[in-house]
């Protein structure tokens, strides 16, 4: 097994990678640190390993490209505060907006459509209470975080393995083939007309969910089936993004148990 140095073209390139979406992008990969990210890494998925000799004695040497990297060199190359010492180099995985939508076709999809959020953690979180709640896809505008974000990644907890996800260029046109595909789509407005448990979510849905400061666009709201409105108590304005998606698919998975 080879030994990586601070000065090494792979650990520059760990670097680039961890700070640079672009970077990321154009190389085709995503990283995961911690021995949990790595256990449940689709094997076909990952490229290289990177390992500190006290986790190499622990798990043993790993069946993919690996590289022994000294606890210094691992401090730099880990985005973590405190680094577990190992860390995963994977390929992206492939999905695309018509993949989601027509799987809408088959049985009762539950899908996600975000527009433009910003928070690692909520889009995290979202894709990992998505899971847990039977959602069988996500789609975000153009103008929503990185997926592949250090943080994003880290927030789900696994469930970026397992989530379908894609990227949609034009948020109007998705929208349209929802429908067409016989999904009813659901805007969460704090202006609804009706509180979403009195919504029906047994059959194909969709919720939209906006930005954390701002909600939808009008444009995108205005193209709902349904507005839908999570009533609220006291002074409060509006609910965390992933807060409020939870409520809502809940809600259907709650109806379809």
């Amino acid at each position: 097994m080879e030994k990586l140095g601070a000065g090494n073209k792979k650990i520059k390139q760990i670097l680039s990678w961890q700070r640079s979406v672009k970077d990321r992008r154009e190389a085709g990969v995503f990283i995961v640190e911690g021995t949990k990210m790595y256990k449940e890494a689709p094997s076909d998925w990952i490229k290289e390993v990177y390992l500190t000799q006290k986790v190499l004695d622990e798990l043993g040497e790993p069946q993919h490209t690996c590289y022994l990297v000294e606890d210094s060199v691992f401090e730099k190359i880990s985005d973590t505060q405190t680094p577990q010492g190992v860390l995963t180099v994977l390929k992206r995985p492939e999905y695309s907006v018509k993949d989601i939508i027509n799987d809408a076709r088959n049985g009762s999809p539950l899908i996600l459509l975000l527009e433009n959020l910003q928070d690692p953690g909520n889009l995290g979180t979202i894709l990992r209470v998505g899971e847990a709640a039977g959602v069988t896809g996500i789609i975000m505008t153009k103008g929503t975080v990185d997926i592949f974000n250090p943080k994003v990644v880290r927030s789900t907890m696994g469930s970026i393995y397992r989530m379908p996800f894609a990227y949609t260029d034009n948020i109007c046109e998705t929208i349209k083939e929802l429908k067409n595909a016989g999904v009813t789509t659901y805007a969460a407005h704090l202006h609804g007309s009706e509180v979403y448990t009195e919504y029906d979510y047994s059959k194909p849905t969709a919720f939209m969910i906006g930005n954390e400061g701002n909600g939808l666009t009008d444009t995108a709201t205005e193209m709902a089936d349904k507005r839908l409105l999570i009533p609220m108590e006291g002074s409060v304005e509006s609910l965390n993004a992933g807060i409020a998606t939870a409520v809502l698919i809940y809600e259907a998975h709650r109806q379809r148990a």
